[in-house]
């Protein structure tokens, strides 16, 4: 759910920070307002395609920033912040995007950096925005599947069968490398075996590269390395002007002039610990000194060894294992494909032994996948035909009578051979005719934004039904903010009172952004925001703010009469009171 809205120097919007609650929101103002920035500024921190034209005028960059709440059940959300090591504090979100002059800009979920398509896959998990076809779940085909199986209370038993395929999957890959011919095996043991070999011999170390590369440094530097050393000795430790000399004897000197003035014994105790000090660093660095010593011969040893670690690390780096797993320092990567490769050894040495046993469970994780699959299949034809039914019903309310809606399951089909996916035998894909006689068209091809927006609506609307609830409350999870944008375009009278019906109720399970310009619609709101163009100082700004109880009431009155005379405040009155929005303000 959005809780709070950033916006900083987008198109006409200065700076502004909106707190919003659950339930039906209405956004509403005069035309040319403004309202459109507000909902594009959403739209750029969803995802959407960034252009510099919205910074606003003699501004360096646009930024918008959300916080969200995210709740405990939403595992889609969950599971995709975990995969990638990012915590959600306390049901948590903080999403912030911005935009620079010069074209460039950046992303952070959590304060850390993410790209444009992580945005919008996350953001997805989210918010649907309806209206511009843009973030519309509605035109991915792969989510017609998922409405139709939350419909129909399949989730669960899609989730099982999505685990059985996965495994049947692996199995098969598994079977396909054991049959390969006997040649190719024996090719593959003899590298893998060699590699193994060499490997072994190598006798790596972890943390070895660095410490060579420390030590050829050391050892290749080593004259200026001495000079230096032989400086600091003599500054130090040598001759009777030292550092160490002089400390002795002012330490004498001082021990001297306590014994007449005991005022002297912190600073005494403080340059006696500085003393012992010297003399440890002294001791320490007198044993460095001695011990330096430089050895052509080790050097070579140094740089052959080197040489060795790099020529592993390039030559299996790039290779890969039936078990790969690259990762790690230098050595590690190295090591690591010892391991994958002793694994791959043993596979490939038990193959024979283990084929008849995977035969087994492959015939029959298949008869499983089979009768589940069949299982889904009808399911799914049912639910279909109720739910095409239940959406055409509400669309006739929504002000398209001559509406079609028709959820078509498309079996899967390779070479004329029924074939299975991740969640099933068969396809899913909405299909809806908006006009008498016009053939059955994919939602994409639909050239109303109002009208797409009530057809995601009538969704929304059969996924709440009580029934539907009632038996399954998968609706309750996924998507948590829903933003109409163009829902009331070309509809009125008794249509708004239905689209205002419907949002209210969709309201109590989602939260609800609704911008429109019917008073029939905003009349029924939890919470009201008005967005308002002013100009002050010569420039122009759009800012939008929730309003009270009055100011609500002179809106509804604008938005019916133009004016809030006294007629059209009765009228908003009498609307507020009918449709049982609150006449104390937004709620």
């Amino acid at each position: 759910m959005l809780e709070e809205l950033s916006i900083r120097n987008y198109a006409l919007i200065d700076s502004i920070t909106l707190s919003f609650r659950p339930g039906f929101n209405v956004l509403s103002g005069e035309t040319g307002a403004g309202k459109s920035i507000i909902v594009g500024s959403l739209s750029f921190l969803l995802g959407g395609k960034a252009e510099t034209d919205v910074i606003r005028s003699g501004c360096d960059e646009a930024s918008v920033s959300a916080s969200l709440s995210v709740k405990n059940n939403n595992s889609d959300v969950t599971d995709w912040l975990k995969a990638r090591d990012i915590e959600c504090e306390e049901n948590t979100v903080i999403v912030r995007r911005n935009i620079k002059s010069t074209g460039k800009g950046s992303i952070f979920i959590q304060n850390i950096p993410v790209t444009r398509q992580d945005l919008t896959e996350f953001m997805a998990l989210l918010f649907d925005l309806h209206g511009q076809h843009n973030h519309e779940s509605l035109l991915r085909k792969d989510s017609h599947r998922r409405y139709l199986d939350r419909f129909a209370g399949l989730e669960n038993e899609v989730k099982s069968f999505t685990k059985i395929f996965l495994e049947l999957t692996d199995k098969r890959k598994t079977m396909e490398s054991s049959l390969k011919s006997e040649r190719e095996r024996e090719e593959r043991l003899e590298i893998l075996n060699y590699a193994v070999d060499e490997i072994t011999k190598a006798s790596i170390q972890a943390g070895e590269t660095r410490e060579l590369e420390n030590e050829a440094q050391k050892l290749t530097s080593f004259e200026k390395l001495a000079g230096y050393i032989s400086i600091a000795a003599e500054n130090f430790i040598d001759g009777g002007n030292s550092i160490l000399s002089l400390a002795r004897k002012s330490k004498n000197a001082l021990d001297s002039a306590f014994t007449v003035d005991s005022s002297l014994g912190e600073i005494n105790r403080r340059f006696e610990n500085l003393y012992y000090e010297a003399e440890d660093i002294a001791g320490e660095f007198r044993a460095y000194r001695d011990g330096l010593n430089y050895d052509p011969k080790r050097l070579e040893i140094v740089n052959e060894r080197l040489s060795l670690l790099y020529k592993l690390k390039k030559k299996y780096t790039g290779l890969k294992t039936t078990f790969d797993t690259q990762a790690g320092s230098e050595e590690e990567v190295i090591l690591n494909y010892k391991v994958n490769a002793e694994a791959e050894i043993e596979a490939l040495c038990s193959a024979e032994e283990n084929r008849d046993k995977l035969k087994t469970e492959i015939s029959a994780l298949e008869k499983t996948i089979i009768a589940k699959a069949q299982g889904l299949r009808e399911k799914r034809t049912a639910a279909s035909e109720k739910l095409s039914k239940l959406i055409t019903g509400v669309l006739k309310n929504l002000g398209m009578p001559n509406a079609r809606f028709q959820t078509t399951i498309i079996p899967k089909k390779n070479e004329g051979q029924t074939s299975f996916g991740p969640y099933g035998a068969e396809d899913v894909e909405f299909l809806i005719s908006a006009n008498t006689g016009e053939p059955l068209k994919d939602l994409a091809k639909i050239a109303s934004g109002g009208e797409l927006s009530r057809v995601m609506l009538a969704i929304k609307t059969a996924l709440l039904t009580e029934e539907n609830t009632g038996k399954n409350s998968g609706e309750s999870e996924g998507v948590e903010t829903l933003v109409f944008d163009e829902i009331d375009t070309g509809i009125g009278g008794e249509v708004a009172l239905k689209v205002g019906e419907y949002l209210t109720k969709i309201g109590k399970f989602k939260q609800i952004f609704c911008v429109t310009h019917l008073a029939s619609i905003a009349v029924r709101a939890d919470n009201h925001f008005k967005v308002e163009k002013r100009t002050e100082g010569g420039r122009t700004y759009t800012g939008i703010g929730p309003l009270s109880e009055d100011g609500r009431k002179k809106e509804i009155a604008r938005m019916l009469a133009g004016d809030a005379g006294d007629a059209a405040l009765a009228h908003a009155n009498d609307l507020m009171l009918k449709y049982g929005a609150s006449t104390e303000g937004s709620r």
